[in-house]
C-alpha cells in the first residue's frame, strides 16, 4: 500500500502480539493476537470510524499507532514519514501532531493536579508558549472546550464526567495537533452528556481542520459522525467502506449481524436494517484464534472452506473492502 496524496496516516499489515507464558519455567506457549495484519488509511480532515466489540483490538491498535505499544510487525506512515521502526522513540514533532482522548476521563486525569497543572504539562514539554503566557493559553483552551476560565483552579474530583472529558480534550489540543485518536470518548459518560461531547468534537473538527480516528463499539453513533468505517473482529478488519454503503449494503456477515441488532424507534428505520442475523456461540479467545476465517464459528452462512482457508481483505467496489470468501 503506498501513501496517496492528502493521506495523513497509513497503516499496513500491522501486528501487535502479546506473548503467553506457561508452566513453571515461564516458557512462551503462544501469543495473544490483539492486532493481526491490519491495513487502512485516514485522509487529511477525515473522520474515520473504527468499530468493534470489546476485546476486538481497537484500543491496542490505537496504542500501537502512538508508540505506547511497540508493533510486532507492519508499517506505519504519518504525514508521509515511515515511523514503524522508530515508534518507541518517535520524534517530538510526531508526538505533537498525533494525540489521544482516552475513554475514561476520571482515570486519565491526575487527581492531584489542578486543571491548570494538567494543561501546563504538554505546554512545557513541547515548549508551546512562555511561562508568562501559559495562563492565557490555558484559558483559551478551556474556552475552546466550553469551560469557564476559572475552572483552571479546580481538581478532577470537583468536575462532572463530561467536564473531565472536556479537560481531556483540551489537553489533547494543547499542542495543536493535526490528528486525534478518540478512544471511545463518550462510553463512560451519562447518555445526557454524550451528545454534547460528540457535538463539541464535531465542532472542533471543523474549526481546527482535524483528522480523527474515532474508536467505538457503537455502530449507530458512527452513522452521523464518520465518513468511512472499518469493522474489527478478533484483531482483524473484516470490512471497510463509506458509511453510507455500510448502512445500505453491508457485505460481511459480522457487519450484517451488528447492523441487524441496532435498536430503532420507527418502522421506517426498521425497513433499512438487514434481516435479523443470529450469531452462533461466543467470541473465540484471541489466544486461540480459529483456523480459516476467524468469524466462521459464529457465522450462520459458513461452509467447509471457511474453516480451512483464511480470506483476504479484497476490494469489491471502489473503496469497499471485505474479508469473506463469498463476497469477493
Amino acid at each position: 500500500m503506498s501513501e496517496p496524496s492528502e493521506t495523513i496516516l497509513v497503516c499496513e499489515k500491522l501486528n501487535k502480539y502479546f506473548p503467553v507464558h506457561g508452566d513453571l519455567l515461564r516458557r512462551r506457549v503462544g501469543d495473544i493476537k490483539a492486532v493481526d495484519g491490519v491495513s487502512f488509511s485516514v485522509s487529511k480532515g477525515e473522520i474515520f470510524g473504527l468499530v468493534g466489540e470489546s476485546g476486538s483490538g481497537k484500543s491496542t491498535l490505537a496504542y500501537a499507532l502512538l508508540g505506547i505499544h511497540r508493533p510486532t510487525a507492519g508499517k506505519i506512515w504519518f504525514r508521509g514519514e515511515e515511523i514503524s521502526e522508530t515508534i518507541h522513540r518517535i520524534p517530538k514533532i510526531i508526538k505533537k501532531e498525533m494525540q489521544i482522548v482516552f475513554q475514561d476521563p476520571g482515570s486519565s486525569l491526575n487527581p492531584r493536579r489542578s486543571v491548570k497543572q494538567t494543561l501546563e504539562v504538554p505546554l512545557k514539554v513541547h515548549n508551546i508558549c512562555k511561562n508568562r503566557d501559559r495562563s492565557e493559553k490555558i484559558a483559551a483552551l478551556l474556552e475552546m472546550v466550553e469551560l469557564p476560565a476559572d475552572y483552571m483552579d479546580k481538581y478532577p474530583s470537583e468536575l462532572s464526567g463530561g467536564q473531565q472529558q472536556r479537560v481531556g480534550i483540551a489537553r489533547a489540543l494543547a499542542v495543536e495537533p493535526s490528528f486525534l485518536i478518540l478512544d471511545e470518548p463518550t462510553s463512560a459518560l451519562d447518555v445526557s452528556v454524550q451528545g454534547k461531547i460528540i457535538s463539541l468534537l464535531l465542532d472542533l473538527h471543523q474549526k481546527l481542520n482535524l483528522s480523527y480516528l474515532f474508536i467505538t463499539h457503537d455502530l449507530s453513533l458512527m452513522r452521523n459522525v464518520a465518513s468511512r468505517l472499518a469493522i474489527m473482529y478478533l484483531g482483524r478488519i473484516c470490512e471497510i467502506a463509506l458509511t453510507s454503503e455500510f448502512f445500505e449494503a453491508p457485505l460481511h456477515p459480522y457487519t450484517q449481524m451488528l447492523l441487524s441488532s441496532i435498536p430503532v424507534i420507527s418502522d421506517e428505520e426498521e425497513a433499512f436494517k438487514p434481516a435479523k442475523m443470529a450469531s452462533e456461540g461466543e467470541v473465540p479467545s484471541p489466544v486461540n484464534v480459529p483456523p480459516g476465517c476467524s468469524f466462521h464459528p459464529r457465522c450462520p452462512a459458513k461452509t467447509d472452506v471457511c474453516s480451512r482457508e483464511d480470506p483476504r481483505l479484497v476490494e469489491v467496489s471502489k473503496g469497499h473492502l471485505v474479508r469473506c470468501h463469498f463476497r469477493s
